[in-house]
């Protein structure tokens, strides 16, 4: 392949994973309400911020063209707020919170 080619590969790479990065973003600001919720425990609220100050910190697993640990790191911190947030019965959408309590009572 030649230069051009080459530089037509890195760009399309970088821009997905721009891309992810401002996917991840995005969930990142949404669950800001289940940071602040009480009902969440601690540790899941310190994991998400170690993994946002990872991201932004100099020192990686991998070098700093490659965010494959970044967003591996944030996926990982969101799913795991968003799994304390389930089980504590916080942040879920009106309806499931419905279902879930409608069950409890039968």
């Amino acid at each position: 392949m030649d230069t051009k080619a080459w530089i037509i590969v890195a760009a399309a790479l970088a821009l997905l994973m721009l891309a992810a990065a401002g996917v991840l973003l995005v969930r990142v600001l949404k669950a800001r309400k289940l940071l602040a919720d009480a009902g969440v425990p601690l540790h899941n609220k310190a994991l998400v911020w170690a993994a946002v100050l990872y991201t932004v910190s100099p020192v990686d697993l991998l070098p700093d063209p490659v965010y494959l640990d970044d967003i591996g790191f944030l996926l990982l911190a969101l799913r795991s707020l968003h799994a304390a947030a389930r089980a504590a019965g916080v942040g879920g959408r009106p309806e499931r919170l419905a279902e879930t309590e409608s069950d409890l009572v039968r």
